[in-house]
């Protein structure tokens, strides 16, 4: 065999190890039943914001923390700490996603991404005749 196809070989073989272990070590959507299964794991959990439940955050004691509670897609009902400030207009939110590892029967966030309402709505349009 010529050294060039060992090379060749070996780099193919790096190329498929490499994406092997990417992909072991992806995140993946789940529910907070899932998170609670697997607490080691990191998962990206969405739901909508518990607008009954209190939301906790005091910059001037930890800037970095936000509490509040959250209603995953499947129902169930998690308090989860955010590990940075609060989002702004979080209360408005339509959905959110949170990433991170369940910690003691809270999801200790530390990420957040959030989709706002559209500033364009489907309102019935006028028409102007001319």
């Amino acid at each position: 065999m010529k050294k060039i196809h060992i090379v060749l070989i070996l780099i193919v073989a790096a190329a498929i190890g490499v994406v092997m272990v990417a992909l072991g070590n992806s995140d993946s959507y789940a529910s907070f039943a899932q998170a609670i299964e697997n607490p080691s794991r990191t998962y990206h959990v969405a739901g909508k914001l518990e607008l009954n439940e209190p939301m906790v955050y005091d910059p001037h004691t930890e800037a970095n923390l936000f509490t509040f509670t959250m209603v995953d897609n499947d129902g169930k009902k998690c308090r989860v700490a955010l590990h940075k400030p609060r989002p702004q207009d979080f209360e408005r939110s339509e959905q959110i996603v949170v990433i991170g590892q369940m910690e003691n029967d809270v999801f200790q966030a530390k990420d957040i991404l959030t989709k706002c309402p559209s500033k364009y709505n489907d309102a019935p349009t006028q028409t102007v005749e001319l």
